[in-house]
């Protein structure tokens, strides 16, 4: 890459990803398309796997730059800036060239104390904060096992992930590269990284109850037109659809993990009526609350009963 390139992302601060969880799965496992609005110089506080199907271009991973093609897996730890800037010929399109998966490295090492065996997994992620890259059988093994997790479920799905996890780990040090630097540092907005956090932690705080942009918005010091586009433009997601997102989460949880009405759920997750929480339902999961439970249960060996369901307002 050229040197004035390099200076560039070394210089422009990554924006933050904002990665939502699952509420089957205890990992995210998605693919997508190149371009792709998200793939960008970006950092998250969770791990990140990735493999290339096809194309090639240039990995950059905090002060690292380096070639990838085909086959290429990499590791990237929590809020190191990364990009995967593929080489496309103009009006190029690559279907399916990305297989990403994230996961919560803090909350999967906190199971230490009741699953010893997971402490196997510290060294790897210790690595994996400059980033790795691996080749050989490892490579070839991990983008096979990336390949099976995405229309695996259940038992088999989280299996199929510790089994890349080992795979990762156990790599020899002929199939794998550390990344970045020892002493890179990256380049983070301090500001917007603590505006953001505030942010968060009233919608998580407040997202059962009556959440108000005109709220955080002045105890950020800032205009609600200001906010708003502050907010998509660091995180890529409104104010207002993330909270939706947050809450139909939560409410996809307790119908697939309790016996509560549709009706009682709407109230817990911090709808008023039930009418404007089924609109809501239906915009992220494409049916509704009960349709939901439904398909959860039937794919469940110990479904759950179904109490009081109703989406009717």
């Amino acid at each position: 890459m050229p040197d004035h390139l390099t200076l560039l992302y070394d210089q422009r601060p990554a924006e933050l990803e904002v990665i939502l969880p699952e509420p089957e799965h205890s990992f995210r496992w998605y693919e997508h398309d190149y371009p792709y609005p998200m793939a960008r110089w970006n950092h998250h506080p969770e791990f990140e796997i990735h493999l290339i199907r096809q194309g090639s271009g240039r990995l950059l991973a905090g002060d690292y730059i380096g070639p990838f093609g085909p086959g290429h897996v990499a590791m990237i730890g929590p809020d190191l800036p990364h990009d995967w800037m593929g080489d496309l010929a103009p009006d190029e399109y690559l279907a399916g060239r990305d297989v990403v998966l994230q996961f919560d490295g803090a909350t999967l090492m906190t199971l230490r104390q009741t699953l010893p065996e997971l402490g196997d997994l510290q060294r790897l992620f210790e690595q994996a904060r400059r980033g790795l890259a691996f080749s050989g059988d490892t490579a070839r093994h991990a983008a096979h096992l990336l390949e099976a997790i995405g229309p695996a479920r259940g038992v088999a799905r989280l299996a199929l992930f510790f089994e890349l996890l080992d795979t990762l780990g156990r790599a020899g040090e002929r199939e794998v590269l550390c990344l970045a630097s020892p002493c890179y540092a990256p380049t983070l907005d301090a500001r917007s990284s603590e505006r953001i956090q505030k942010a968060f932690e009233y919608l998580q705080a407040e997202l059962t109850g009556d959440v108000r942009l005109s709220v955080i918005a002045r105890q950020l010091g800032m205009s609600e037109p200001g906010f708003s586009r502050f907010f998509k433009r660091i995180t890529g997601h409104g104010f207002i659809d993330l909270m939706r997102k947050l809450r139909v989460q939560r409410a996809c949880r307790l119908l697939s993990q309790s016996e509560m009405a549709v009706t009682d759920i709407c109230f817990e997750v911090g709808y008023n009526n039930l009418s404007n929480f089924n609109r809501h339902f239906r915009i992220e999961m494409n049916q509704t609350p009960s349709d939901y439970r439904r398909g959860m249960a039937a794919n469940s060996p110990h479904p759950v009963t179904q109490s009081g369901s109703t989406d009717r307002p």
